[in-house]
């Protein structure tokens, strides 16, 4: 190990990314199905995007939705990916301290952003199934915008102090980070500083963004005095209600269990090891495998059919 890596400093220009330790043997093999899923990815979301821009029919509130998840998905996944395979196949493990603050940032930015817009996709179906004849005048194009731009704000503004967290802390021990890319908690592990405020924000950003959107979710789902689940309105058939909105609410579950250990890995260390370097793979995939559903909810929700 180079003396560098081991020597005082406060202000590191470099920090080392260690890949997946405990398997660096194996970074090729690795590489393999990590590139093989980013570039599905690509492909596929780049694909919704083009098909909706010139296809008319398509433009309508939850394609604008897709469209928003799309380019999350874009830039999440670009985020860390190709930083990802340069370690892989390069040994390439050194990344500048600025811009492991700004991958930071737009990791934590983006997973946030995600979360929100599969809640206002959720709203978009809730609307198409309980109101079909308002649905064009309750969700207008200025509406989607507005909610667009809200989820864009949330989480920009409650990923805007991690990067400046991080930089705040003297680093004196070491600059490898035992991962792929600069998760936040990682980076601040490394500084000879009591970072507990580093960590409570942390916590705060995970559960509040968890609780704001199950919040928002149990505005379409809540429990009646029985505590039984039931669509809000009575001019909501319960078949249709549960068809159209138990998948979107179980990729939101999953959503936010990969939230939870990516955003706390000291939660079940065993499931953590694994997880946060699929973080990445895992996410491009939310609009590809949403598209199919809304296609067909979109053919269950019609008021001329």
């Amino acid at each position: 190990m180079s003396d560098s890596n081991t020597t005082d400093f406060t202000n590191p220009s470099t920090f080392i990314l260690m890949g997946i330790p405990g398997l660096e043997a194996a970074h090729v093999w690795i590489s393999i199905p990590f590139c093989t899923i980013y570039t599905i990815a690509i492909l596929g979301n780049v694909s919704i995007l083009f098909i909706v821009k010139i296809e008319p029919s398509l433009h309508g509130p939850i394609y604008y939705f897709l469209c928003m998840l799309s380019v999350t998905d874009l830039v999440l996944s670009t985020s860390t990916m190709p930083k990802m395979l340069n370690i892989f196949w390069f040994n390439s493990t050194e990344i500048d301290f600025s811009a492991c603050l700004t991958q930071m940032y737009f990791i934590h930015c983006f997973s946030a952003m995600e979360s929100g817009i599969l809640v206002a996709m959720a709203l978009d179906r809730y609307v198409a199934i309980c109101h079909p004849l308002r649905h064009s005048t309750i969700l207008t194009n200025s509406v989607v915008a507005k909610i667009g731009l809200a989820m864009v704000l949330r989480s920009s503004i409650l990923a805007f102090p991690y990067p400046f967290l991080a930089r705040c802390w003297p680093y004196c021990r070491t600059n490898i980070i035992p991962h792929s890319y600069c998760e936040h908690i990682a980076v601040v592990n490394l500084a000879c500083a009591d970072t507990r405020l580093s960590s409570y924000y942390g916590l705060f950003i995970l559960f509040s963004v968890i609780c704001l959107d199950v919040f928002f979710y149990h505005r379409v789902i809540y429990p009646d005095p029985q505590g039984h689940l039931q669509p809000p309105h009575k001019g909501c058939p319960t078949q249709d209600f549960w068809d159209l909105r138990l998948p979107p609410l179980c990729h939101l579950g999953f959503l936010h269990s990969r939230f939870l250990l990516f955003h706390h890995t000291s939660v079940w260390p065993q499931c953590a090891l694994a997880f946060p370097h699929s973080h990445g793979q895992c996410v491009p995939f939310g609009a590809p495998l949403v598209t199919p559903y809304h296609l067909w909810c979109e053919d269950q929700t019609d008021p001329g059919k």
